[in-house]
C-alpha cells in the first residue's frame, strides 16, 4: 500500500506574483491565454478540444438577441430604483461612449451591466461570502447606447470580495460589462475598475493584461462634473471595439 501524499501547501500571493512575473516575461502579447495559470479556475474550464467548425456560419447569425427599444425601460439602468427601498452603498453614476476604432460611435447597442453589492456580495446561490445582501440591490441593469453611442448607468460601487484563488486573494472593485451586437456571437464581455484601487497589483485577472497601456484602459476615470450634488458622484469610461485602443475584453475575441 503507497504512503498518503502529504497535504500541498496553500497557494500564497508571493506564488501568484512569481508566476505572473515569469509569464509577463517570456512575453505573448497583452490577451492571455485561456488557460492563464495565475487565475487557477482557468486551468479546469478552458477549452481543451479543438473547436469546431460550423457547417453553414451564417445560421449561427440567425439567433440573435431578441429586444427592442421597447424591451429596455428607463428602470432598466438605475439599479438603485428596482426595489422597495434604496440600496446601501455609495451611490454613483457611470457613463461612457461606445466607439469603433476610428472614434464613430457605436448606436443602439444593448449594455449590460452586473455587480458585487457595496459589501463585495453577490445575489447568487454559490457566493457564500460572509458578507451581507442587501435586499434592495440585485446588482444587474441595461440600457442602449443613444444617438451618440452614450450609455448610462445609476448604481451603487460595489465592495472588494475574496475569491479563493489563493491565500488572502481579493479581487478589486469592479463592474461586469457586456455588449451585444446584431447577433449573441458577437457579445464581448470585459470588466471596469475604479482608480486608485490598491488591490491592482495582487489581481492576477487584472494583471494577466500585460500592456499597462491595456490595463489604464480598463479604469474608469473620477469626473467630478458628472457628480451630482448631495446625490452621487460621476465616473467615465469609454469602451473603444476594435484597434490600437480597443478595451481588453475578456470574452469574444
Amino acid at each position: 500500500m503507497s504512503e498518503p501524499r502529504p497535504p500541498a501547501a496553500p497557494l500564497t500571493q508571493a506564488d501568484i506574483d512569481v508566476e505572473i512575473a515569469a509569464l509577463q516575461a517570456a512575453g505573448g502579447g497583452d490577451h492571455p491565454s485561456r488557460d492563464y495559470a495565475p487565475y487557477r479556475s482557468t486551468l479546469l474550464r478552458h477549452p481543451k478540444q479543438p473547436l469546431v467548425a460550423l457547417k453553414d456560419p451564417e445560421a449561427a447569425e440567425l439567433a440573435g438577441p431578441v429586444f427592442g427599444i421597447t424591451d429596455v425601460t428607463p428602470h432598466d439602468s438605475d439599479l438603485t430604483v428596482q426595489h422597495l427601498s434604496e440600496p446601501l452603498g455609495e451611490r454613483m453614476t457611470v457613463t461612457g461612449r461606445v466607439l469603433d476604432r476610428d472614434g464613430r460611435p457605436i448606436r443602439g447597442q444593448l449594455v449590460e451591466i452586473w455587480q458585487a453589492n457595496a459589501s463585495g456580495r453577490y445575489p447568487h446561490q454559490r457566493d457564500d461570502h460572509p458578507a451581507p445582501l442587501d435586499p434592495n440591490f440585485t446588482g444587474v441593469g441595461r440600457c442602449l447606447t443613444d444617438g451618440d453611442g452614450v450609455y448610462h448607468f445609476t448604481t451603487i460601487k460595489p465592495g472588494p470580495y475574496p475569491w479563493r484563488n489563493h491565500v488572502n486573494a481579493w479581487r478589486p472593485a469592479h463592474i461586469h460589462f457586456s455588449l451585444f451586437g446584431t447577433a449573441f456571437t458577437q457579445r464581448l464581455v470585459t470588466q471596469m475598475y475604479f482608480p486608485g484601487d490598491p488591490l491592482f497589483p495582487y489581481d492576477p485577472i487584472l494583471q494577466s493584461v500585460t500592456d499597462e497601456q491595456a490595463r489604464q484602459r480598463l479604469i474608469a476615470a473620477y469626473e467630478h462634473d458628472l457628480s451630482t450634488p448631495e446625490w452621487s458622484l460621476g465616473y467615465r469610461w469609454d469602451i473603444v471595439l476594435d484597434g490600437p485602443a480597443a478595451t481588453w475584453m475578456e470574452e469574444g475575441r
